[in-house]
């Protein structure tokens, strides 16, 4: 016997509901995507009043604009920049759980300001986290999704100069300390951690007895970086460090520092130079300073040198300073992507000055940026590269009317 159809015709209106509901549902689900992806376009502005609201009591400056500053290292318009290099990498692959405790899909900007902050501080995720009313793991993923963002959209804003921009640093530097024909000053600093007890060898354990990183920079009289090196372990000869640079392949094999001369006032030509502290060879593209009993015919010479190297040292300060989770004791950090935590940092410092943002000097570390370190005098010395020294040494002379020059 056939079964009765009034059951049949149950079970077809049943699965007609059932069809309307998933229809329902699925159309629930379109728009909800559609709202996170507007609000994630979006400009948004209310973040920073919710955290300067629950964030000005603390050390910061009265004035607003002074504390956006002092929370994040950089003005409104700069940050504004940042975001539009990141926002098309901060939407598009959006990890889980972006959320904050109201339960809303966080902004980029927000997103932004978590990362700056997180870097700016040095303090750690779980006090970053509260200070944005987010958790500790939301703070990890912006954070590191924020770091691989810059790092591919902002490289241009640290590379080597073009002929024209070179010209302007060789005139900067010889305005400031009278060292003709220089294109950068060089130095090094060391990052400080702490590592799993699987991971600690004697190479990244320095003179100190820190596991450090090294980071290596050549930078112009403004500060700005030109060139980094990093991933390379605290415990070697900065000599050592500079050989493993790419910068002093470039520079030895004649692709880099290799412009046009500059006749001195002695009547001699210098070439294209960087100047480096003692703890760096005398090259015939580096110069250092004389050292013990080394004779000079100048002695004016290290001071002017060490004015001109100054700015890399300055630069190292004012890094570690201003992005303080350089200057800290990393816990435990995954030594693959500390250079890239590093170079963002360089990067950011960039930003500012290319921005048109002033550094701010009040964040600067106020020590040497590697005071913990005794200096290592280099004992490697270039005949060349002395001929260079002592070619600008005479320069300076001439320069004062002390010997009488050709």
């Amino acid at each position: 016997m056939a079964p009765p159809k009034k059951p049949n015709k149950m079970s077809k209106d049943s699965k007609k509901i059932q069809k309307g509901k998933k229809k329902k549902k699925k159309n629930k689900i379109k728009i909800i995507n559609k709202t996170a992806a507007v609000d994630n376009k979006a400009i948004d502005s209310e973040w920073w009043d919710i955290f300067w609201k629950r964030n000005s009591n603390s050390d910061a400056p009265l004035d607003e604009d002074e504390g956006f500053r002092h929370f994040f290292r950089v003005s409104k318009r700069t940050f504004e920049y940042i975001c539009s290099l990141v926002r098309e990498d901060l939407i598009s692959r959006p990890p889980s759980g972006l959320i904050n405790i109201e339960g809303r899909l966080l902004s980029v900007e927000k997103q932004v300001a978590i990362a700056l902050r997180r870097l700016a501080s040095g303090e750690s995720q779980v006090s970053v986290g509260a200070s944005f009313g987010v958790g500790q793991s939301t703070v990890s993923q912006v954070t590191w999704r924020f770091i691989e963002a810059v790092e591919e959209r902002a490289r241009h804003h640290l590379k080597w100069p073009d002929s024209s921009q070179i010209g302007r640093i060789k005139s900067g530097f010889e305005a400031s300390c009278g060292l003709p024909n220089c294109c950068g000053a060089i130095d090094s600093t060391h990052i400080v951690m702490t590592l799993p007890a699987v991971q600690t060898s004697d190479d990244w354990c320095d003179q100190e007895n820190n596991y450090s990183m090294f980071v290596q920079g050549v930078v112009d009289y403004e500060m700005r970086f030109l060139d980094i090196v990093t991933g390379w372990p605290g415990g070697m000869p900065i000599s050592r460090l500079l050989k493993c640079s790419g910068f002093y392949k470039l520079c030895e094999s004649g692709a880099r520092l290799n412009g046009s001369v500059k006749k001195l006032s002695s009547g001699e030509e210098v070439r294209e130079y960087i100047v480096g502290g003692a703890s760096y060879p005398l090259l015939p593209w580096l110069v250092t300073p004389f050292e013990g009993g080394e004779p000079s015919s100048s002695p004016e010479f290290n001071p002017v040198l060490e004015t001109a190297r100054s700015a890399a040292v300055k630069a190292f300060a004012q890094l570690k300073g201003g992005w303080r989770i350089l200057n800290k004791v990393m816990w435990r950090p995954d030594k693959r992507k500390l250079p890239s935590i590093i170079l963002v940092c360089c990067l950011l410092h960039n930003i500012i000055i290319d921005c048109g943002d002033n550094l701010d000097p009040d964040v600067a570390l106020s020590a040497h940026h590697d005071s913990d370190y005794r200096g290592h005098v280099c004992k490697q010395v270039d005949d060349v590269g002395r001929d260079v020294r002592e070619r600008l040494a005479k320069h300076l002379l001439c320069r004062n009317g002390n010997v009488l020059c050709a």
